[in-house]
């Protein structure tokens, strides 16, 4: 009840203040599962997703904004579970796989599930290389991938911002990409060429310059910033 209640209020709120513009939602399948692959540039993406698909999404946040104490930690956790939020503990030795899993538990039972395929948002703004997961989910539960592009999301709430800013955001829905001509799950040539394709429909449509590589959160220390320094230039 709750997460409908703040849905019919802040969908007609958030489109008075920010009057997004969107594209292809006609894209969308309205019933059985279905997987919206975006790009990422901003902690907020989750939130403009699920507000403005034609779908309830579920997607992964990490397990803190479920476990505060007080009442601070009441509205987070209310707020999170309310827009579909599904918590994940990033720490964990598994939670590459965890992750994984919810997402088939969602997709397996015919609802809607969002996936960032470069991992972590952008900080330079760069389109970076998908990480095959998305794949692996597509072709194990057979649901089609509509890719998603987010644009102006950076700007709406920057890094370190705790605030949303007034700011244009579109959002466009591309045309679904059906994955059972891919291969099987197993077959890490299937799952490569179907990320490929995914992350191509998506810079197709942000217009982001393609960055080869793939991202990778902020050095945690500076021993991990060196670490990956020496990574980065070791010939072998």
């Amino acid at each position: 009840m709750l997460k409908t209640v703040l849905r019919g209020v802040t969908r007609p709120v958030a489109r008075v203040l920010y009057r997004p513009t969107v594209t292809g939602r006609e894209n969308v399948p309205r019933q059985g599962p279905v997987l919206f692959a975006s790009n990422h540039l901003s902690f907020i993406d989750s939130v403009v997703i699920t507000l403005i698909a034609p779908r309830d999404v579920r997607f992964l946040a990490k397990s803190e904004y479920f476990t505060g104490t007080g009442a601070k930690g009441r509205v987070s956790k209310g707020f999170f579970e309310s827009i579909g939020a599904i918590p994940v503990d990033r720490e964990s030795n598994t939670a590459a796989q965890d992750s994984l899993e919810r997402g088939r538990e969602v997709l397996e039972a015919g609802g809607a599930f969002a996936i960032y395929p470069e991992g972590t948002r952008s900080r330079d703004g760069r389109l970076y290389k998908g990480r095959t997961g998305v794949a692996w989910l597509a072709l194990t539960t057979g649901s089609p991938i509509v890719p998603v592009a987010l644009t102006g999301t950076e700007e709406l709430l920057p890094v370190d911002a705790k605030v949303p800013r007034i700011r244009p955001v579109t959002i466009r829905f591309g045309e679904p990409i059906d994955p059972t001509s891919y291969g099987e799950a197993g077959a890490a040539r299937s799952r490569r060429r179907l990320t490929d394709d995914v992350m191509l429909a998506i810079g197709e449509m942000s217009g982001q310059e393609r960055a080869n590589a793939y991202n990778e959160p902020p050095a945690a220390s500076v021993v991990e910033r060196v670490r990956r320094v020496l990574h980065r230039n070791d010939p072998s």
